[in-house]
């Protein structure tokens, strides 16, 4: 399916993101607060941020529905706007990276731009108006800033020349394989990817996601369980989730370069006990793979945490072996003894003043 531009005729947010925001008493505020913020351009501050930038998450699906998130990179310039609607990306993706198969002219795209050193980013969905000549030409759809929560501090380095984009290796399986688990267990920082169809239009979200190391649990049966935080209240992916449960995940060794790409179904869940005893967590969601690529040495570019690299928000949440949960009383609390916080009130906590316009 193309993306039409243009606002879907049923508003700003769909279903399945009002349902979420209706679940802590947002909805209304949301509506009014969405207005402002998302655009069908980008102003002007957001057009020099992506000219900054050494890297963009970019998602995109293939010809069988699938949804993959990659990362493309380039020297900064690399991303160019020539034009309030239009953004430009100079690169070509690896032929191994299977988001190449959705990223062709007149498909839809997510983007997410993100400076880890400085915590900033901001989010864009559109349609790939030319992919040639080495270069992405995508017109917006979509533009709006996010909050800089959960993101760690890293500094960026190229290990080698920006324009080869050819991994060392590639392994690909139709489940997760060892490698593919050490790197997801010692992850404390993912990317992600969903979408919806609305009537003509195909609206894919690229995000991010980050908590402290092992904050994605992996189960025996290859499951991944993953906290969702307080944030934005637009419950873009969450809400997505509930729409439309494909599901793309994108893990970064930050000192190798390795990418690990998987593709899936995520399952949204509000009312369990583990979500009351993971300190920070208002929900939980469930992915399960059904393909994964990993392209060793897939980025040019390697990383280094600095000094007190966590974000404060990410301190602030909890790990998985801290989780406790009380059976025999029938109710679950933190891993200090406190007792959870409601879903309204956590809500009145987190005022989404911190959306960053």
């Amino acid at each position: 399916m193309n993306r039409l531009t243009g606002e879907p005729a049923d508003g700003l947010f769909h279903a399945g993101e009002i349902a979420l925001q209706r679940s802590v008493g947002m909805a209304e505020r949301m509506e009014h607060i969405g207005a402002k913020i998302v655009r069908d351009f980008m102003p002007e501050q957001h057009r020099d941020f992506y000219a900054r930038l050494p890297f963009i998450i970019v998602a995109t699906v293939d010809h069988s529905g699938d949804i993959w998130s990659t990362m493309l990179t380039g020297a900064p310039g690399f991303i160019s706007s020539p034009s309030p609607r239009s953004l430009t990306v100079r690169g070509t993706l690896d032929a191994a990276d299977p988001a190449s198969a959705g990223a062709q002219a007149g498909r839809a795209i997510g983007m997410l731009g993100i400076e880890l050193h400085t915590r900033r980013r901001n989010r864009m969905n559109g349609d790939i108006k030319s992919a040639a000549d080495g270069s992405l030409e995508v017109t917006v759809g979509q533009a709006f800033g996010n909050c800089p929560q959960y993101i760690q501090l890293r500094d960026y380095s190229f290990s080698r020349e920006t324009d080869l984009t050819k991994s060392a290796s590639v392994a690909e399986s139709g489940e997760l394989t060892e490698e593919a688990r050490a790197i997801i267990a010692t992850a404390d920082t993912f990317f992600v990817a969903s979408y919806v169809d609305r009537g003509d239009i195909r609206q894919i979200d690229a995000s991010h996601r980050g908590g402290k190391a092992g904050f994605v649990r992996i189960g025996d049966d290859c499951q991944l369980t993953i906290p969702d935080f307080s944030g934005n209240f637009h419950f873009n992916t969450l809400g997505n989730f509930l729409v439309n449960p494909r599901a793309g995940l994108l893990f970064v060794d930050f000192e190798t370069g390795d990418i690990l790409q998987i593709t899936g179904t995520a399952r949204v869940i509000t009312d369990s006990p583990k979500i009351a005893s993971f300190r920070g967590a208002e929900r939980i969601w469930r992915f399960s793979p059904t393909k994964m690529v990993l392209r060793r040495g897939g980025s040019t570019l390697r990383w280094t945490m600095r000094e007190n690299a966590f974000s404060p928000k990410s301190l602030r949440t909890g790990s998985w072996a801290e989780v406790t949960t009380e059976l025999g009383a029938g109710r679950a609390t933190h891993s200090d003894g406190r007792a959870p916080l409601s879903a309204a009130a956590r809500a009145a906590e987190s005022a989404p003043g911190e959306i960053e316009p």
